[in-house]
This record gives structure tokens, C-alpha cells and sequence, in this order.
């Protein structure tokens, strides 16, 4: 199989700040995430050739798509890019399935009216192939517009901001067919997102960016175990992530049995099939340190682990502390008193204490 690693790197010092250098790999999903005017969708632009930084090498696999230094431009027809827009950037005067032929001229013409469909069918909207935008919702217009990049076949798939013009309902469902329709695909994702929401359903991968400058990135479960992040402490809260599996439900406490790394958990039953892979995140603020695991407690989780991290930020009051549990990495923000009391130090051997109802499960 063809190489379709996505590298990007981007330099400018004007008009629009950036400085970024980051990979994404087939099947990954990396989302760029920051505030509002951080340079995200300028990003994807300079990706998609819409936008041509001062310095830019932009290459996916071997094809190089962008190189300043050697003055490579391709521009965006021949880009292998399918890029769903935040304003989805639909033809007003076509049908669904109209949207969708359109980006289909690299097929022959007899084929191209049953591949609109055949994707149409991929996103749920078969019934809606006669529709014009302005007859669909919200995010079933999303749902044209991400049919549309497919249909090119993409060796890069790029969303800006793609849930932005839906509600909270939507959304959700919108995240699930995504997360669904990407595990098909053996191509780098690119998403750009301000919704940390977003991010902890989708990703596989963060860049966090601020300015236009990269501020870190990483695997994200490694990314959001960093102890050093305050600009995440900031934007979202210190918090922990990581991949799970339902072992059993407890229908009659209520709750339900998750294993990970670092050994097993418990959080309020949501309805999920054994065996269901979910995301778990576990907020900083919620976890409770000892040097012992204490009895008669309500909490259903303590874990032994081993601190290996420690980070005092000169404006905060408290101390973020990571420890391993397993090979899983948790952070808890303590005081600076707690850290003096129980001679928090790397090495020292500790309780993890987490509330079952503090606990975020996405699946």
C-alpha cells in the first residue's frame, strides 16, 4: 500500500502567524485545537493549496504538494484533499446527489451517479439524494458536504470546525458516524476544532496551538497526562485520557466495569455492550491522593501507583502531580501543603482516589 503519511511544515512571521511542524499518519485522527483566531483553518488551507505560507513543505507520502525551498506548488485540483468546510460550501442550485457528482470527474460518467449514491448511502442520506440544501437540515447538509470529499478519493481528509453550525444533539450523532465512518478509511484526518468535546471523541492525536504557534503535540493520551500543560488547565482543565474496554455491567448497583492499563474501574452504568471500546477522561481537580487506600469511603476506585511527575506553576497555589498506575498516566492537582504532607516526590509510592461519578466515559 501506498505511503499516505500527511508532513506538514509551516513558517510566517506575517500576515498570519504560524509555526507548526507535525506528521499524521494513515488512520489517524489529529486534531488541531485552540481558540478562535489561533491560525487552525489557515492551516488547513495552506494543506488543501488554497493558501500559500512565506515557507510551507507540505507532502503526503512521497508526493510533495508543497515545497517553498524547491518551489513545488500544486495546486488544489491536484491535491488529493477532500476538505469538508465549516460553512460546508454547498451548491445551492444542486441536489445532494448533484453536490456530490460534482467532485466525482475523475470517474467515468456512467459511473458517476451510482457512486453519489453509494456514498450518500455511507452517510445515511439516501432518502435526501433529491434534496436541495436549503430542504436539509443543518447537519444533514454536513453529512452532503462530508459524502462530497469522499467522493475524491481523498489521500487526506481535512474538516474545519465540522460540527459548528449544529446543536448539541446533532452533534453527538455526527461525531459517531465520523468516528465510524474514519475506522474505513486508511487516510490521515485532519480536524480542526475550538471543542474540546470534539476532541475527546475523535481524536487520536493533538496539536494545540495558540497564535499560530505550536504549542505542543503528541499522542493524546500522552499529551493530556503532561503535568506541565497549564494552557490546557486554562482552555479545558488538567484532566487525564485514555482508551478503556466494558468488561461488565452491574445493572443492579448501577454501575459499570471498565479495564484499562493501570486495572480495572468503575463509572455509572451508561448502557454500554461488553466488550464496547470507550474513551475515558478523569479531571485532575477530582482525584484524591493517600499514602494509604482509606475504608468506609463511598468512592469505588483507588488505585496504588507511582508518582513520576511533578509541576508547580509560580501562578497557580497548587501542584500538578502525575502518577503512574499501572502504564496508565493520571494527574491530580493537589496544594502545595498536601504535596509537604505527604512528601510528594517522584518515586513515592501512592493512592489513587477517584468518585465513580467523576468519571467522563465516551462511547
Amino acid at each position: 500500500m501506498a505511503d499516505r503519511r500527511l508532513s506538514v511544515v509551516l513558517r510566517q512571521a506575517a500576515p498570519i502567524p504560524l509555526d507548526v511542524d507535525f506528521t499524521c499518519d494513515e488512520g489517524e485522527v489529529l486534531a488541531i485545537f485552540g481558540p478562535s483566531g489561533s491560525g487552525k483553518t489557515t492551516i488547513l488551507r495552506s494543506i488543501a493549496g488554497l493558501y500559500r505560507p512565506a515557507h510551507a513543505v507540505v507532502r503526503s507520502g512521497t508526493a510533495a504538494w508543497s515545497d517553498t525551498g524547491g518551489r513545488i506548488f500544486e495546486p488544489p485540483h491536484r491535491r488529493a484533499v477532500g476538505f469538508v468546510f465549516q460553512e460546508y460550501a454547498l451548491f445551492p442550485h444542486l441536489t445532494a446527489a448533484g453536490n456530490v457528482i460534482t467532485a466525482l470527474g475523475h470517474r467515468p460518467r456512467g459511473e458517476r451517479r451510482s457512486r453519489a449514491a453509494d456514498l450518500l448511502t455511507a452517510v445515511h442520506l439516501s432518502e435526501h439524494a433529491g434534496r436541495r440544501p436549503h430542504e436539509l437540515s443543518g447537519g444533514e447538509r454536513q453529512r452532503v458536504a462530508l459524502a462530497r470529499a469522499l467522493a475524491r478519493e481523498p489521500a487526506v481528509l481535512l474538516l474545519d470546525e465540522p460540527f459548528a453550525a449544529v446543536d448539541r444533539a446533532v452533534r453527538r450523532r455526527l461525531q459517531d458516524e465520523i468516528d465510524a465512518l474514519r475506522r474505513t478509511l486508511d487516510v490521515p484526518l485532519v480536524l480542526v476544532t475550538h471543542d474540546f468535546e470534539d476532541v475527546l471523541r475523535l481524536a487520536t492525536h493533538l496539536l494545540i496551538l495558540d497564535g499560530g504557534r505550536m504549542l505542543a503535540r503528541g499522542a493524546l493520551s500522552d499529551l493530556m497526562s503532561r503535568p506541565d500543560l497549564p494552557w490546557l488547565r486554562d482552555a479545558v482543565g488538567m484532566g487525564s485520557v485514555f482508551d478503556a474496554i466494558v468488561s461488565r455491567r452491574d445493572r443492579q448497583r448501577g454501575l459499570v466495569e471498565l479495564r484499562f492499563d493501570g486495572g480495572v474501574l468503575l463509572a455509572p452504568d451508561r448502557a454500554l455492550d461488553e466488550g464496547t471500546a470507550v474513551r475515558v477522561r478523569i479531571p485532575a481537580r477530582e482525584v484524591i491522593l493517600a499514602t494509604s487506600e482509606p475504608p468506609g469511603l463511598s468512592l469505588h476506585n483507588a488505585w496504588p501507583g507511582t508518582v513520576s511527575a511533578l509541576h508547580a506553576d509560580a501562578q497557580a497555589d497548587h501542584v500538578t502531580v502525575q502518577i503512574a498506575v499501572g502504564r496508565t498516566l493520571l494527574l491530580a492537582e493537589v496544594t502545595r501543603d498536601a504535596v509537604t504532607r505527604l512528601r510528594i516526590e517522584p518515586g513515592a509510592r501512592l493512592h489513587a482516589l477517584v468518585k465513580s461519578m467523576s468519571i467522563d466515559v465516551v462511547g
